[in-house]
């Protein structure tokens, strides 16, 4: 598969870089900072998505949605990251999505996420970092289940309509089987417990003490939701990798340009030859991610049994290079780099929390290591 889009993919992204680009700019997430937001996004942005079609981009045309592949869904990524624009569309029209393909609850829910109405939040993780390990417990109760533990990291868990958590029903932390999806609605009683990031997003603790859920809160099969739980995944670190690219595609156009106005002088510093070798060395480290990422997303549509691994390589490389963009856009600006005068600053808040998320690169070069048998 050649790596680079075709002529209708080229055309979503022209689309994708305009709306973004007029509608949620950098400026729109300072807004929302500035008035300490207590939702962390737009709900009217949002339902733009929805007009858009961006909302139903990976749910089937029989449903309503756009029946695009993972390749479309990692173009509106990118201009979201390359914005910094507050969405939840990587949680809810991405991973979300992913986990509930085929099944009951699809109806339910999908409709609401492509008007751009309904927001999905991923219960999975329960320490301070990324772990594949599953504590939270599910036990059965009367016709149904109780759950009980607690979830950190929930991106927009305290105004999504529901969470999908992740719940051991059987076995030990570390067990593949034995792990259980539920979709939770967001009446079912958890307290959520908002946290404001360092990129001035807003994640939950969610605790869950001993709520009572219906049978068919079940996503998929009981002690069988690990598969579920890697689609989805899959989906959430190619998609966090696209958006990790425009991040450090738009933190690596800002520092271009900052080269051809700063003067030092009365030169230009960016006629300076070091200068000049490290945007060159920034600007491949970019392309090769791009390319990982392409790649991962391409496996993914088409079903491949190695798309696993190439998203792995996607999440690490789009991590390691946006850090050197944002790091690189720093040095090169200076201090004032880390003043709200310029924008270079919010890149690098937002690489830190997208490379944590669904974990970073330490973690997919040990899965990579791992996998191979070492």
């Amino acid at each position: 598969m050649p790596l680079y889009l075709n002529d209708e993919q080229q055309m979503l992204r022209d689309t994708a870089r305009n709306f973004v680009g007029e509608t949620a700019p950098v400026s729109h997430m300072r807004a929302l900072r500035d008035a300490n937001d207590p939702t962390g996004f737009s709900r009217d942005l949002w339902k733009q998505f929805g007009e858009m079609g961006f909302t139903g981009i990976l749910i089937g045309e029989d449903q309503g949605g756009l029946g695009l592949g993972h390749v479309e869904a990692g173009v509106v990524l990118e201009e979201i990251g390359r914005n910094l624009s507050p969405s939840p569309f990587l949680s809810t029209a991405v991973a979300a999505v992913e986990a509930l393909k085929g099944t009951a609850a699809a109806e339910r829910w999908f409709p609401g996420i492509i008007a751009g109405e309904t927001v999905a939040a991923l219960a999975l993780d329960e320490g301070a970092k990324h772990r594949d390990s599953v504590t939270l417990r599910a036990e059965r109760s009367g016709n149904g289940f109780k759950l009980s533990g607690e979830k950190r990291f929930v991106t927009h868990g305290h105004v999504a309509g529901f969470l999908i958590v992740s719940a051991r029903t059987a076995g030990a932390a570390n067990d593949r089987d034995g792990v259980t999806l539920f979709v939770v609605p967001k009446d079912a009683g958890f307290v959520a417990e908002p946290e404001r990031l360092a990129d001035a997003s807003i994640a939950t603790r969610a605790k869950f003490e001993n709520i009572q859920l219906d049978a068919d809160a079940v996503l998929g099969e009981v002690d069988a939701g690990r598969d579920a739980l890697d689609r989805l995944l899959r989906a959430g670190r190619t998609g966090a990798s696209a958006e990790l690219l425009g991040v450090g595609g738009g933190a690596m156009d800002l520092t271009l340009g900052y080269l051809k106005e700063r003067k030092q002088f009365g030169t230009l510093i960016g006629s300076y030859q070091a200068l000049q070798h490290r945007a060159a060395h920034l600007y491949s480290e970019m392309e090769v991610a791009r390319a990982a990422v392409l790649k991962a997303q391409q496996l993914l549509d088409s079903g491949s049994d190695q798309a696993d691994e190439a998203v792995s390589v996607a999440k690490a490389f789009a991590a390691t290079a946006t850090a050197l963009s944002v790091q690189e856009g720093i040095q090169m600006h200076g201090g004032i780099g880390m003043t709200d005068e310029y924008d270079i600053g919010f890149y690098m808040k937002r690489h830190r929390v997208l490379a944590e998320l669904f974990g970073d690169a330490n973690f997919h070069a040990d899965k990579l290591a791992r996998d191979a048998g070492y």
